[in-house]
């Protein structure tokens, strides 16, 4: 499904004023903002599909979702079944009894772990879905039919929260600055309308540069042009949960990088780019609204602002050993043939395994999550 040209067209104009109104330059930070969650426009606010799966094979039949990317939720339920030894370990550890899931995109991870603990004689009173999308929101209740009666949605967060939160692909979604050296010169590089269009050309949105005092966290080594993010959002979004969560723990899931990887003097393109029907582009100024726009995860910040807020670090590793930390292999072996293998591109290095990361926080006493059990890279960060 794709956008239709009206709400692409009315995105477009929307943004264009303001860029007039802020005196004719926004940051990317606030473009990226708009460009996904405009009400009503942008591309996580509007009815098109934008999760889903490649096509398989299941029961002699081929699956096929029209969509834009593929989470691991939507991979395999797996995913949701092994998150959920997790998840039971935390609530229990904690005592507390709700799960808070930021970003629950189509329902199905909510959907997989609520079936995970049914399955396991688990109570949980309580699963509170964050999402500020209604159109997704409606897919999700519809997902979530059979777990009515334990499901609510909240588009704000309360004073005190208790329980596990999970974030699986958020902060990759959170809006983030671009900075950019250019001989010897950092600048931040924002978005103006394109003052001379080709002619007969529509209307476009072009990059300019402005100098800043913003820097990189950590110096970036060598003289040549460099292009990189600064994440305040993500980080914001982390001290948020840090002084509202008065007891439990907190797993965010997503691709990334420790700090020294994420600067390193070789990733000198950035790490912003675009998903649309499963291609990948580095143009997040075309086709506004139509495809989503990301950016990798700087997991040093993440728990550095975690841990300045109060909060105490679980463990940090990547996907694929948390995933086997939590049982995963075990769930596949009782599988059939295309779930094994649908689940193995969670855990192989040259698919999710390595390039996904699982960080873990906690609220109150530490503990040992059975995620980070062997594996764990808290070190590196």
């Amino acid at each position: 499904m794709t956008t239709p040209p009206s709400l692409t067209s009315e995105l477009f104009h929307h943004i264009a004023q303001t860029i007039r109104d802020a005196g004719g330059w926004i940051g990317f930070d606030t473009f990226m903002d708009q460009a996904l969650y405009t009400p009503g426009l942008g591309y996580y606010a509007h009815g098109s599909a934008k999760f889903g799966v490649l096509p398989y094979t299941v029961d002699g039949g081929v699956r096929v979702a029209g969509s834009d990317f593929v989470t691991s939720p939507e991979i395999t339920p797996l995913f949701g079944w092994t998150l959920a030894r997790q998840v039971v370990q935390a609530l229990e550890v904690t005592g507390t009894g709700e799960v808070w899931e930021f970003g629950a995109g189509s329902g199905a991870l909510a959907l997989q772990i609520l079936q995970a603990l049914q399955a396991q004689g688990v109570p949980l009173p309580r699963y509170t879905i964050v999402d500020i999308s209604s159109s997704l929101r409606a897919r999700q209740q519809a997902t979530l039919a059979a777990f009515s009666e334990q499901v609510r949605w909240v588009d704000a967060l309360p004073d005190d929260m208790r329980g596990v939160v999970l974030g699986n692909e958020v902060l990759d979604a959170m809006p983030v600055k671009l900075l950019a050296r250019v001989g010897g010169v950092w600048y931040e590089r924002g978005v103006v309308l394109d003052s001379e269009p080709a002619a007969g050309e529509a209307p476009r949105f072009a990059w300019q540069d402005r100098v800043t005092n913003l820097r990189p966290p950590i110096e970036v080594q060598g003289d040549h042009d460099y292009l990189t993010e600064i994440h305040p959002q993500g980080e914001s979004f982390v001290r948020t949960l840090a002084a509202k969560l008065t007891a439990g723990a907190v797993f965010l899931i997503d691709y990334g990088f420790p700090e020294a990887e994420y600067y390193h003097p070789q990733r000198h393109m950035g790490t912003v780019m675009c998903h649309q029907a499963h291609q990948v582009d580095d143009d997040p100024l075309a086709r506004v609204g139509q495809k989503d726009i990301t950016a990798h995860v700087n997991f040093t910040s993440v728990a550095l602002a975690g841990i300045e807020a109060g909060l105490g670090v679980l463990g940090y590793c990547n996907q694929a050993r948390f995933l086997m930390n939590c049982g995963l292999l075990t769930h596949m072996e009782a599988a059939d043939l295309p779930t094994r293998v649908m689940a193995q591109k969670l855990i192989m290095e040259h698919e999710m395994g390595e390039l996904f990361k699982v960080i873990g926080f906690y609220k109150g006493e530490p503990w040992q999550a059975v995620g980070f059990d062997l594996g764990d890279k808290t070190h590196t960060l």
